[in-house]
């Protein structure tokens, strides 16, 4: 089914509609690599247990819990990824709509040149040609609306992409930094056959790093550029607020679609309808938290 959904996209979308599906395979692999590194850090405390070493446990044990946490991230950052993949359906959903009015217009010029071929005098071309003209400035109100939002649909999924992929990688270094630490309290000075180890002397020291990594995932704060945006002088109807217009998206054509109940007039479009837009945000947990998931909108494209 999922192949015969990308069949049936409508051509104008279909590279999009790819990206999106790309993007949702991606999604799933950052969550099951989370999930393999919870487990795998759950076996290393274990394993860590079963030397019979209490140095070597104490320090695979905090170990296990940063490489828990580090799983925990990626969780974070799928979500934060299926939030900007969310973004990029609206240019789709965009797309999928003015492909309509793209064929209509191409389908009444063809019929003109056809009939002008087999029967240039006809009557009907008076007719065609003011259909045409209609056609031709309805699709001129969805090819600005869609520059419109791929612009800024584009600034937005991306910003949220990047944004996400700066958090991860800060939190995954703080959470490096913190296991490397952890290293330096275990003394590997070799010993001779008969030798004892000194039982661990670091155990607070061990639990006051695994407090400092926590304490800095809850107070880390995004420190990244603001990308400037001029989208706020884009009315509900996709197109610039100081221009006359009434309704919004593209209007329905006979055998395409184009903005409901909509016809141009003097050369502004005047109809109903609008594309809904939606944000979140990625939720960031600390060690020995879990991370409630953020409800995504359900989409009308089953993906």
């Amino acid at each position: 089914m999922a192949s015969l959904r990308g069949i049936q996209q409508p051509e104008l979308s279909k590279k999009l509609y790819k990206i999106i599906k790309s993007e949702n395979h991606a999604i799933s692999a950052y969550e099951t690599a989370g999930r393999e590194r919870v487990s795998i850090a759950s076996q290393v405390s274990d394993w860590g247990e079963a030397t019979g070493d209490d140095s070597v446990s104490d320090i695979s044990d905090k170990i296990g819990v940063l490489m828990s946490e580090l799983g925990e991230q990626e969780d974070v950052f799928a979500q934060n990824l299926e939030d900007y993949r969310s973004v990029l359906k609206q240019i789709r959903n965009t797309e999928s709509s003015v492909q309509p009015s793209r064929d209509h217009k191409s389908k009444i010029s063809d019929e003109i040149q056809k009939l002008k071929y087999k029967e240039p005098q006809s009557t009907k071309l008076v007719q065609l040609e003011q259909e045409l003209v209609r056609a031709e400035a309805q699709n001129l109100v969805a090819e600005a609306q869609l520059t419109n939002i791929t612009r800024q649909k584009l600034k937005e999924a991306y910003d949220l992409h990047f944004a996400a992929t700066i958090e991860r990688a800060e939190k995954q270094i703080m959470l490096a930094r913190h296991g490397r630490r952890l290293l330096n309290l275990l003394d590997d000075t070799p010993v001779v056959p008969g030798d004892t180890r000194p039982a661990f002397e670091h155990t607070h020291q061990a639990r006051q790093i695994l407090n400092d990594a926590e304490e800095d995932l809850r107070d880390w704060q995004p420190n990244i550029e603001p990308i400037p945006s001029s989208a706020t002088e884009l009315g509900s109807n996709l197109m610039p607020t100081n221009v006359s217009t009434t309704g919004t998206s593209v209007a329905e054509h006979n055998d395409g679609l184009m903005p409901h109940g909509g016809e141009v007039v003097e050369g502004r479009y005047e109809g109903q309808g609008a594309i809904e837009e939606s944000h979140h945000g990625g939720q960031t947990g600390v060690l020995g938290t879990t991370h409630d998931n953020v409800d995504q909108p359900q989409s009308q494209w089953v993906e």
